[in-house]
């Protein structure tokens, strides 16, 4: 099995949304691929990757190459359906990350219902395991949720920061919060804990704090920043950003 990321912090790049600048006149460029090798060289730990069921900006074809190429790990986002199961199991990536998945909605809203789940999610697991790919479930930071992954024997969990993002003023030490109860509960269980979604240069300091996370998976504001200092540079800063929280 692959190596689980144990040093705090790591920084996965998600480059979706390089793949949405393409998509949006239907161009063979910008190349996520090439963006995520420059990644790799700028000091990126892994390459992360949603194909989406409506393939709005990650294709198929991202993905193969990307698993050719990627000397770090790969890491493929994707909903819990027959199709995107067997696509993994394909392809073979180092980890696979299960995410709720709404047709209409701009970006992942919300943590999958683990608890609620039923067998599927289950058969899910264990095919992925068998393949030798890192499972980790992408869930709202609820202890409930997490007592559900643990049954599962889930060896990771990427906990949803998206509320966290979001809050301002007092709502924010909240947060940050429910975030650190989340990730101890989780690392009593034995599951190793990344986190993601909303995560910017601003707001990444406060949450490095929290030892059990070991890894965030970044990509909108990289992918943001990119388009005004590069990409190099823009993956460069966010390393720096959590080094000198540390």
């Amino acid at each position: 099995m692959t190596t689980l990321p144990r040093r705090a912090p790591a920084l996965g790049v998600n480059v979706d949304h390089v793949a949405t600048i393409r998509q949006a006149r239907g161009t063979d460029y910008p190349d996520p691929v090439a963006a995520a090798i420059v990644s790799e060289l700028a000091g990126a730990d892994q390459i992360t990757v949603h194909l989406r069921e409506d393939r709005r900006h990650i294709q198929e074809r991202d993905v193969r190459i990307l698993r050719e190429v990627v000397t770090t790990r790969l890491n493929l986002e994707c909903a819990c359906t027959e199709e995107m199961i067997a696509f993994a199991e394909a392809i073979r990536p180092d980890m696979v990350t299960l995410v709720p998945e709404k047709r209409e909605e701009r970006t992942t809203e919300g943590g999958l219902d683990v608890r609620g789940a039923g067998p599927a999610l289950a058969d899910a697991c264990a095919r992925l395991a068998a393949i030798d790919a890192t499972v980790s479930l992408f869930v709202d930071p609820d202890e409930a949720q997490l007592d559900a992954c643990a049954a599962l024997e889930v060896p990771m969990v990427e906990l949803h920061t998206g509320d966290y993002a979001e809050a301002r003023g007092a709502a924010v030490a909240d947060e940050i919060g429910r975030l650190r109860a989340a990730a101890e509960h989780a690392d009593a269980n034995g599951i190793v804990v990344a986190a993601g979604h909303g995560l910017h240069y601003r707001n990444i300091g406060p949450l490095i704090a929290i030892a059990p996370i070991v890894e965030y998976n970044i990509g909108h504001s990289i992918v943001a920043r990119a388009l005004m200092v590069g990409f190099d540079r823009a993956v460069r800063e966010m390393i720096e950003a959590i080094r000198e929280a540390r």
